[in-house]
């Protein structure tokens, strides 16, 4: 299997893209480590994982809090040994970041940032030590098309990401740990699909992007399993797009 004796660390993955990455990873023989906010939904992910004969622990995690960071990575060294793989997937993504700055309150901002940034640097510099141990890693950042256009609190969050995403790699380097980015366009997700008018998804689907349907799970996770396999071994400090040609049809 391809990722036999591997274990990745997965930040928001007890629902949508996090939950899809783990039900893959698994599939190939990854263990898996599921920190999220959201508890309840984690030990249940989990528990789907475990009862499908897979390696699966739920850890309650803020992302934005670097003591509970560790703690989910200490949780996977004691109940794994350590840390493979970490997806960057955590993060908060609704229309209403994706207004103004000037609307938005200081603390709402901040919020924002405190998990799409400092999450990643958090939990990237949590795992380091254990990746490096284990001769080597991945990192996998989710950013977004939207950090392409940049006028907005959400694209600017992800265009740190890909910042983020660059700057780790020179950084982790020496370390045999290895860092890139996948930025979906638009997707055929409950959450995105019910937070966007109808009018603008048609928009995106038939205007501005080159292939005409929407962006589906399976796009992003085929991306994420080459993305962290030994097959992209020479890739690092990139960011892939995933998002049907958009924004190349204007």
């Amino acid at each position: 299997m391809k990722f036999e004796s591997r274990t990745a660390l997965i930040t928001g993955g007890a629902i949508g893209f996090g939950r899809a990455f783990a039900r893959a990873l698994v599939a190939e023989g990854a263990s898996v480590v599921i920190a999220d906010v959201d508890a309840e939904m984690a030990e249940r992910t989990a528990a789907e994982l475990v009862s499908a004969g897979g390696g699966a622990i739920a850890v309650d995690c803020d992302v934005a809090d670097p003591d509970r960071v560790d703690a989910a990575v200490d949780a996977a060294i004691d109940r794994f040994g350590g840390v493979d793989i970490v997806i960057n997937n955590a993060g908060l993504h609704l229309t209403k970041y994706n207004q103004p700055f000037g609307v938005l309150s200081r603390s709402e901002i901040r919020s924002l940032f405190d998990v799409n940034v400092m999450g990643v640097i958090n939990t990237t510099l949590a795992c380091r030590d254990s990746m490096r141990d284990r001769g080597g890693g991945v990192v996998l950042n989710i950013s977004s098309m939207a950090g392409y256009l940049s006028a907005t609190p959400y694209a600017v969050s992800k265009l740190t990401v890909r910042g983020l995403t660059v700057a780790f790699a020179t950084e982790l380097a020496p370390d045999r740990i290895r860092v890139n980015a996948i930025a979906p366009g638009l997707m055929n997700t409950e959450n995105a699909i019910a937070d966007l008018p109808r009018p603008l998804i048609h928009e995106f689907v038939h205007r501005l992007q080159l292939v005409h349907r929407l962006g589906k799970m399976d796009d992003i996770v085929s991306a994420m399993m080459f993305l962290c396999s030994d097959e992209a071994s020479f890739i690092t400090g990139e960011t892939l797009k995933v998002s049907g040609g958009y924004p190349l049809n204007f």
